[in-house]
């Protein structure tokens, strides 16, 4: 690719509104359809039983990990990516992007190995119904032993949206989730003379839908992302390279994977109540999906533009960018707000709901959505402090939120008010998020913004 190109790369010309327009909506779109599967697959799992629907609901701690690893590398490679190009070092650029497709290899062989020895292990922790224990160990074995496809699609997704290109990323992901959907009633029932697999089935059909969007990802790589290049020819792994990855990495690895280990108390706080009210919450995840998965996806056209600016000292793009994604995002969330409190029955209808979920799923709706304008604006807050290559101030409102006060407030709730206080923990962290979020940001502009060049 020739020189002028490379000056001319959109982050740091176009239009700022225009700009993380282009680059999100592709991301947007994705993701959305991708909240459609988390519905559609759940919705199909709820038409086995209810056992069935709480086993996967059981296992997303564990699916969340793995999207936290190989997510919160990609923020890793995202940034550094982002950053070397804005500043014009394109072989460093190369390195970053060799190593960080390395180190998703590796991350899946250990969830693998994991899935081999530990998925009986997991779900009899959490419960002794011998139905559960079985459809969850089948569902999370599948998952993990294939997970290869998760981390390849997520990492070479991220090398395409390192460079602007966010609308092949689109196409991987839509089609994966597509080819999920379409795959889910078949094998879970066994559709066109197959046999019926059940919760296997709707495992099959997700890691299936993963293999094929990482190899679209690596084609779409090889093919269209002329900025870097990610052969592999007299490659030698780059301990300083993966330091820096891990860097700003592991702290996005640790905010999203106490995601997981938040699910997993609350699970189990739950627990105490029912398995109904645990089914109540896996629910609530697939749901909730279809209203932060754009705000998500704005963020991921949003990170690259800000590391971009950043690298090439340009704080007024910076600004233009936060602002903007701000109202967006806000704006999302506002309306996942009215959705939540005024159709609750409706939303969990979807999943076969009896009337004891009814009853105990309505309140839990209304009371969570609460807390949804508050997580926009700290969402775009976390993305600001990973794009900046400051990833400790995300990790440590995100522990502080689900840590400090999600879990300790639900436990305490759960033994003095009763079930449906118990869902306020989240509207409660929030504000507490708010508080952290201002702080911090005032203090990273301080810090790293401000004396940009104009």
């Amino acid at each position: 690719m020739s020189e002028q190109v490379r000056q001319e790369n959109k982050m740091g010309v176009m239009p700022i509104p225009k700009l993380l327009v282009t680059m999100s909506l592709p991301m947007i779109a994705s993701m959305l359809v991708q909240a459609l599967y988390n519905i559609v697959d759940s919705m199909f799992v709820a038409q086995l039983n209810e056992n069935a629907l709480t086993a996967v609901s059981l296992a997303f701690p564990i699916q969340n990990l793995m999207i936290a690893v190989a997510a919160g590398t990609g923020v890793g490679i995202n940034a550094l990516l982002s950053k070397s190009l804005g500043e014009k070092q394109f072989d460093t650029a190369n390195t970053i992007a060799r190593n960080g497709i390395l180190l998703g290899v590796l991350s899946s062989l250990i969830f693998a190995i994991a899935g081999i020895f530990g998925s009986r292990l997991f779900f009899e922790i959490q419960t002794k119904d011998a139905q559960i224990i079985e459809y969850g160990t089948q569902y999370m074995s599948v998952i993990t032993i294939a997970s290869i496809g998760i981390f390849m699609q997520i990492t070479f997704e991220r090398l395409m949206q390192s460079t602007g290109k966010t609308i092949f990323n689109m196409i991987t992901q839509g089609l994966g989730a597509i080819i999920n959907i379409i795959l889910d009633p078949i094998l879970i029932f066994g559709w066109f003379g197959l046999p019926a697999m059940g919760v296997t089935g709707a495992a099959v059909a997700t890691i299936i839908g993963q293999i094929i969007a990482a190899m679209l990802g690596i084609f779409f790589n090889h093919k269209y992302n002329k900025e870097i290049n990610v052969s592999f020819k007299g490659f030698r792994p780059c301990g300083k390279t993966i330091g820096n990855i891990y860097k700003i990495g592991v702290p996005s690895i640790i905010m999203q994977s106490i995601g997981s280990l938040t699910t997993f108390g609350m699970n189990n706080i739950l627990l105490m109540f029912s398995s109904t009210a645990a089914t109540v919450f896996g629910v609530y995840f697939k749901l909730q999906s279809f209203i932060f998965m754009p705000v998500f996806g704005l963020t991921n056209g949003m990170i690259p533009i800000v590391a971009y600016n950043y690298g090439a000292r340009n704080k007024k793009r910076i600004y233009q960018t936060f602002k903007l994604s701000v109202i967006m995002s806000i704006s999302i969330m506002a309306v996942g707000v009215v959705i939540f409190q005024t159709i609750p029955r409706a939303l969990l209808g979807l999943f076969e709901a009896s009337e004891n979920m009814l009853a105990i799923g309505v309140p839990a709706l209304r009371a969570i959505s609460l807390s949804f304008v508050f997580a926009g604006f700290c969402i775009i807050c976390s993305a600001t402090f990973q794009a900046l290559g400051n990833g400790v101030y995300s990790m440590l409102m995100s522990f502080a939120r689900q840590i400090i006060v999600i879990l300790p407030v639900a436990f305490i709730f759960a033994k003095t008010l009763g079930l449906d206080a118990v869902w306020y923990s989240y509207p409660i962290a929030e504000i507490v998020a708010v508080v952290m979020s201002i702080f911090m940001l005032k203090r990273i502009i301080d810090k790293k913004v401000k004396h940009l060049e104009d």
